[in-house]
C-alpha cells in the first residue's frame, strides 16, 4: 500500500502541535500562579511561599524552554508541508503570528531572566513585575494563537480576491464567532493543568518525605484552583459546544455519533463508530441526551452526517477523543473535590489520595490533547472552515520523506517528555532546602 502524503503531513503536523500545546497549556496559568505564590510571600513573610515561588520557576523555566523550540520546529512546517496555506491566508496569519512575537513572546522571553535570576539582585517590586509581566505575556500570547485557530475555525472578517484572503476588518478577525468560547475553554484548560500539576508533584513530595511546609502550600493552593476551576471548565465546555453546534455541525455530529438526521437523539455513552457501513456497533445510550444537552429539548433535531456526504470530518477518532476529554474532566472533578473535602474540614489527606493527586499530575495533558484533536480533526477536510479544503494547500513532497522525518519527530519528542517528566520527578523527590530569608523561622527539610 502506498501512504498518502497529505495523511502523513496532517499526522506530522498534529504531532509537532501535540507535543508544543503540552508546555503553553503549562505556562499560561503557571505564570499567574508563580505570581500568587509571590504576592503571598511579599504579604506574609512566610518563607514557604519563597520556597514555593523557587520550586515552580524552576519548571516555569523548563516548560517555557520546550514550549520555544518546539513552536519554532512547529511554525516551519507552515512553508514544508502546507505552502499554500500562507500563500492563500497569510495576509491574515502573517500579521496575528508577528503580532504575538512582538506583543508576547518578546515580553516574556525579556522578563524571565529578570524573573528567573534577579531574587536579590533587583528589588522586590521589580521583580514582582517582571513576574506579572511574563505571566501577562503568555495570556496574550495565547491570545493572538487562538484568534488565528478561531478565523481558521469560523472565518470572518475577510474576503477573498485572486484566491487570497483579504482582511476586511481586523476587528471582525480578532472576535469570531468562536474566539470567546475557544479562548476561555483554553485558559481554563491551562487553569486545570497547571493547578494538577502543583497539586500532583507536592503530594508526591509528601510521599516521597521530601516535603516542606512549602509543598503542603502548594498542595492546598493546587487542589483550591482545582476545585473552583473544574466546573468552570465544564459550563465553558458545554457553551462551547452549543457554539460549535451552530457554526460548525458536522463536527458536532461526528463527535456524538449521528449518522442521519433524526430527532431525540441519544447520547451515546459508548459506541464503535462503523464508518463503512455508517452506523454504531455495541451502543450504551441515553435516549435523547443528545437532543437534551445540544438543544435543551428532549425531542429536538439534530443533523446527522448524511447533510455533509463529502464534508465531514473522520468520525472515529473525533468520537473517542471527545469522550476521553470529558471522562478525564469528570475524573478530575471527582479527584480534586474528594482532595478538597478533606482540606476544607481541616483533615490531612490520607496516603491514598496522596497517591490519586500524584496520578493525576499529568492529567490536564490528557484532556488538553484529546480537546486539541476534538478541535482540529473536526474541521476536516477544511483548514479554514468551509473555504479550503486541507489538500488544496498541501505541498508535493514525497510520503517516504514526511514518513522519515515523521518517525524522527516521534522518536525525538518521545524522549523529550520522558526525559521533562523524568525531571520534574527528580525535582519533586529531591529534599527541599528553604531559602534563607532574614529574620524568617527555618524550616525542616524533610518530613
Amino acid at each position: 500500500m502506498t501512504a498518502d502524503p497529505i495523511i502523513l503531513a496532517r499526522i506530522q503536523f498534529a504531532a509537532n502541535i501535540s507535543f508544543h500545546i503540552l508546555f503553553p497549556t503549562i505556562t499560561i496559568a503557571m505564570g499567574w500562579i508563580l505570581l500568587f505564590m509571590r504576592l503571598r510571600w511579599r504579604a506574609t513573610h512566610d518563607a514557604a511561599w519563597l520556597e514555593a515561588w523557587r520550586f515552580w520557576t524552576k519548571v516555569f523555566a523548563l516548560s517555557f524552554a520546550l514550549g520555544v523550540v518546539s513552536g519554532l520546529t512547529m511554525s516551519f512546517q507552515f512553508g514544508t508541508n502546507w505552502p499554500g496555506f500562507m500563500e492563500r491566508a497569510g495576509n491574515v496569519a502573517g500579521p496575528l503570528l508577528g503580532y504575538e512575537v512582538l506583543t508576547a513572546f518578546f515580553l516574556e522571553a525579556t522578563f524571565l531572566g529578570v524573573m528567573l535570576f534577579g531574587h536579590g539582585r533587583v528589588s522586590d517590586g521589580m521583580q514582582l513585575v517582571a513576574n506579572f509581566l511574563v505571566a501577562f505575556g503568555t495570556t496574550v500570547s495565547a491570545f493572538w494563537i487562538l484568534a488565528l485557530n478561531s478565523w481558521m475555525q469560523t472565518p470572518a472578517g475577510t474576503y477573498i480576491e485572486n484566491g487570497e484572503f483579504h482582511v476586511q476588518s481586523w476587528l471582525a478577525v480578532l472576535s469570531t464567532p468562536s474566539f470567546p468560547y475557544r479562548f476561555a475553554h483554553m485558559l481554563l484548560a491551562s487553569g486545570l493543568t497547571a493547578s494538577f500539576l502543583v497539586a500532583g508533584l507536592s503530594a508526591w513530595k509528601l510521599l516521597k518525605g521530601s516535603g516542606t511546609p512549602a509543598a503542603e502550600k502548594a498542595l492546598r493552593f493546587g487542589v483550591t484552583v482545582a476545585a473552583v476551576l473544574i466546573p468552570l471548565q465544564i459550563l465553558a465546555g458545554d457553551q462551547h459546544g452549543l457554539n460549535t453546534l451552530e457554526h460548525q455541525p458536522a463536527k458536532i455530529a461526528a463527535m456524538e455519533g449521528i449518522w442521519n438526521t433524526e430527532r431525540a437523539a441519544p447520547l451515546l455513552l459508548f459506541a464503535i463508530p462503523n464508518e463503512t457501513e455508517k452506523r454504531n456497533d455495541f451502543v450504551i445510550a441515553i435516549p435523547h441526551g443528545a437532543s437534551l444537552i445540544l438543544r435543551h429539548d428532549p425531542n429536538a433535531e439534530l443533523k446527522g452526517l448524511n447533510e455533509f456526504p463529502d464534508a465531514h470530518p473522520p468520525v472515529l477518532p473525533l468520537f473517542f477523543a471527545f469522550r476521553a476529554m470529558v471522562g478525564v474532566a469528570l475524573l478530575m472533578l471527582a479527584s480534586a473535590w474528594g482532595a478538597a473535602w478533606f482540606l476544607w474540614r481541616g483533615r490531612a489527606l490520607p496516603r491514598a489520595m496522596l497517591w490519586l493527586l500524584s496520578g493525576m499530575s499529568f492529567s490536564g495533558w490528557i484532556a488538553t490533547l484529546a480537546g486539541w484533536w476534538v478541535t482540529e480533526i473536526g474541521r476536516q477536510p477544511f483548514i479554514i472552515y468551509g473555504l479550503v479544503r486541507t489538500s488544496e494547500v498541501a505541498s508535493h513532497v514525497p510520503a517516504s520523506d514526511i514518513g522519515v522525518t515523521l518517525f524522527v519527530y516521534l522518536v525525538v519528542y518521545a524522549l523529550l517528555i520522558f526525559a521533562y517528566v523524568s525531571v520534574l520527578t527528580h525535582m519533586a523527590t529531591k529534599a527541599s532546602v528553604a531559602p534563607a530569608v532574614p529574620g524568617a523561622t527555618p524550616l525542616a527539610e524533610g518530613k
